[in-house]
């Protein structure tokens, strides 16, 4: 990592200005954003202004300590403290191999607030701002946090797009709503990323980042003003955060801009989070993952099904034949594959996770897979896995176990934070990477814990199962929201796929809802580092469109947005090595789509395309492949059927 710190000179001079009338101002290195922390009423309140327009204004910051102190009337006796910041950084995992991070920085001390020593830490960058709470060391050794009362006080009406909850116990999945702010219902949770949308087309994402040791966030309006609400601990409903000093608040992100595509392309939040402190990530590969649950684990009738050998060599098999990176064991007929006396896949009295069902020898299955290399996953509820941890582990990499999904957190406190961060470092430590579902969204923590490869929080294709949910309309909504936050599991690979109009639900083996090239482009829209091929193999066998998946990567060197719009659809280019892979997908209406190439770099490139088929309203899987030559002149011609898509890759020809 190349890092380049400094002291400005003029910010300095700046501070010293506006610090004698208590205003604190910074902006971004671009000078588009300008965030100014005043300190001229009882609390202190942030404005932010984006290219001259202000977007929030007068927004109150505050704590609720348990022995009721709050920030009210800081002494700031000494000026802020200014910097500016330089860095190159490489993601192991991530939607860009190398990430050039340029922010200002300041750091307020609040004094003279009974008992407690509070710093607030603020960066601008050119696509956003983030802030957090800092307790430094002081002679108080812990506190107990009530709330955090952030606030965010829109200028205007902004549209919003957010996933609201009933409760602080959520899977966090559901549809999302999307309303004018001010027709929004009062004290209604929402989840984040929430996305708004401001009359002039600037668009305004909050999320967090470095979600560590702390309660989740989420929003609420409450008489017309948006603040942040946190996840209380368990069993009680007030105190939401107990920690030792010193401590930090994660950081609260706010991406701007007036392209929308700017915010998938951040990656401030990742920058937000600490470099990994571990060497040797070697032994961690991303890649494409069967996941048998979805089909049913369907099997040819030559096969004795089970939760057994062969079952799994046949998944084995296939995946070794198609470069798939792994095979997940997760259940069959209902029962998963540890031993457990409960419910639905719920623990029991005698559940234990360090013993397979009787007919089921891991150890075999592993070794099998690794003459094959391909490795082995495996699914586990995480109250089977939590108790024994360390044991579990430590016989999973006796094993050869190379990862698992950990599931049904449905959590995001204090408490259950602090458990996913000690899943993912006691992970790391036996080479295990953590899939985990049923969670709350990513912070960032990939730049820290790279094992940690994806989370679900999100209504996603699994539902085709049970109902008809998922449509090409909710995609659309996960792409601007939840994605922003970063990789986002999804259960794809449904290779069977049913017009919208004509859709059927069915538990074995399900239907897609959307066209084949829909399906196929969703690998590339998703930031998905284990994207799931989650059909049974037969239906994948001599299908057009499997040769794609078969060498689809699932970490990127560079993340383009060629095109979006919000709602309706999107085109994003990713780029791995020299390979560049454009997926396009739209809603539920057929449309056609001019796609500039302008984003490329010099020269002429051979162009495998994959198309909708003009009769997609009869037959969703039929697809139509080409090839080409285009160039960075060259605008396409994208016809989109309904719930359609469409994937281009473009390879350099040499001249």
């Amino acid at each position: 990592m190349n890092l380049k710190i400094k002291l400005s000179p003029c910010l300095l001079f700046i501070a010293a200005s506006l610090f004698a009338q208590k205003e604190v101002r910074l902006t971004s290195p671009d000078g588009n954003i300008v965030f100014t922390l005043q300190f001229n009423k009882s609390l202190p309140e942030y404005s932010i202004a984006y290219k001259k327009n202000t977007l929030i204004k007068n927004s109150t910051l505050n704590l609720v300590f348990e022995d009721k102190t709050t920030l009210k009337n800081p002494s700031i006796n000494q000026p802020p403290v200014y910097t500016e910041v330089k860095e190159n950084y490489e993601l192991i995992v991530g939607k860009a191999k190398r990430v050039n991070n340029h922010y200002r920085q300041v750091i307020v001390s609040l004094l003279g607030i009974k008992n407690y020593k509070v710093n607030l830490e603020v960066r601008t960058f050119n696509d956003g701002i983030a802030f957090r709470y800092v307790l430094p060391k002081q002679s108080k050794t812990s506190y107990t946090l009530l709330e955090e009362q952030t606030e965010f006080k829109f200028t205007a009406d902004p549209v919003v797009k957010a996933l609201l909850l009933p409760n602080y116990t959520s899977s966090h999945e559901g549809l999302y709503t999307t309303t004018p702010l001010s027709k929004l219902k009062e004290d209604t949770l929402m989840d984040m990323p929430a996305l708004f949308q401001f009359p002039n087309q600037t668009y305004v994402a909050i999320t967090e980042a470095a979600l560590l040791d702390y309660a989740g966030m989420y929003l609420i309006k409450h008489n017309g003003i948006v603040s942040g609400v946190l996840s209380p601990l368990p069993n009680q409903t007030a105190i939401k955060v107990k920690a030792t000093l010193p401590h930090k608040s994660p950081w609260r992100v706010l991406l701007i801009n007036k392209r929308i595509g700017a915010l998938i392309e951040s990656n401030i939040i990742t920058s937000l989070n600490e470099p990994t402190k571990i060497k040797d990530w070697g032994w961690l590969k991303p890649g494409t993952t069967t996941f048998p649950w979805w089909n049913g684990t369907i099997i040819p009738p030559h096969i004795k099904g089970g939760n057994n050998f062969e079952t799994n060599k046949y998944y084995i098999d296939f995946c070794a034949a198609n470069n798939i990176k792994s095979h997940t064991i997760v259940e069959y007929g209902g029962h998963e594959w540890y031993t457990n006396d409960g419910e639905g896949y719920q623990p029991g009295k005698n559940v234990d996770i360090t013993k397979p069902v009787a007919e089921l020898d891991i150890k075999k299955v592993c070794d099998y897979a690794k003459s094959k290399n391909v490795e082995i996953r495996v699914w586990t509820h995480w109250k089977a896995l939590y108790p024994k941890l360390d044991e579990a582990f430590t016989l999973f990499e006796k094993w050869g176990i190379n990862g698992m999904m950990v599931d049904f957190l449905d959590r995001d406190d204090q408490e259950m934070v602090n458990i996913q961060t000690e899943i993912l470092q006691k992970a790391a430590k036996h080479h295990l990477h953590i899939q985990f579902h049923g969670s709350y969204k990513p912070t960032g923590l990939s730049r820290t814990w790279p094992n940690e490869l994806t989370r679900e929080g999100t209504l996603n294709y699994e539902h085709h199962k049970w109902d008809n949910l998922v449509s090409p309309d909710a995609d659309m909504d996960i792409f601007f929201t939840r994605m922003l936050a970063g990789s986002t599991d999804y259960h794809l690979g449904g290779f069977r796929a049913l017009p919208y109009s004509k859709f059927v639900v069915q538990n074995f083996r399900p239907y897609a809802m959307s066209t084949r090239c829909h399906m196929l482009a969703m690998y590339v829209v998703l930031e998905n580092y284990l994207p799931m091929l989650c059909d049974y193999p037969e239906a994948y066998i001599g299908e057009p469109g499997f040769e794609l998946l078969k060498n689809i990567p699932t970490v990127w060197d560079k993340t383009h947005v060629a095109d979006a719009k919000v709602g309706e659809y999107i085109s994003i280019a990713r780029r791995k090595d020299d390979v560049w892979y454009i997926g396009t997908v739209t809603n539920l209406k057929a449309r056609e789509i001019k796609l500039k190439l302008d984003f490329l770099p010099a020269g002429n490139y051979s162009a495998e395309i994959y198309s909708d088929a003009p009769d997609n309203d009869e037959n969703a899987n039929h697809l139509i492949k080409k090839k080409t030559v285009v160039n960075k002149t060259t605008v396409s011609k994208l016809v989109l059927s309904s719930g359609g898509g469409n994937v281009i890759v473009l390879h350099k020809l040499m001249k």
